[in-house]
């Protein structure tokens, strides 16, 4: 299942950069593609640019949802893992203080 939605997450950052690719920063969305965009009734102008905003907005609405749930499962799995291994991670707090052994050698008078 986390392959799959890796997959999907994928073809979602790549159709985004793509959409992002086609728009033109004027607001003039796909003017240049197809020769004479004029000349056809079909995307011109304003209900291009509308188009490619939406789409791109909808695809980076399910990168979020993918990239929440992602982690989400990496959470889950990560914490299956230490459960069934019975190790503890350590953080800095649950370490054990340093002791004299430890400590660096400074010689005195020098």
């Amino acid at each position: 299942m986390y392959s799959f939605i890796l997959a999907i997450h994928v073809f979602l950052a790549l159709g985004i950069t793509l959409l992002v690719l086609m728009q033109r920063s004027e607001g003039g969305a796909l003017g240049g593609l197809g020769g004479n965009a004029n000349a056809t009734n079909f995307l011109t102008g304003r209900q291009a640019g509308d188009f490619l905003s939406k789409a791109t907005g909808y695809l980076f609405t399910a990168f979020i949802i993918t990239s929440l749930t992602l982690v989400i499962m990496a959470k889950a799995q990560m914490k299956a893992e230490t459960q069934s291994t019975g190790l503890i991670p350590i953080t800095a707090q649950q370490q054990a203080p340093a002791t004299q052994e430890d400590q660096p050698v400074i010689p005195e008078g020098e």
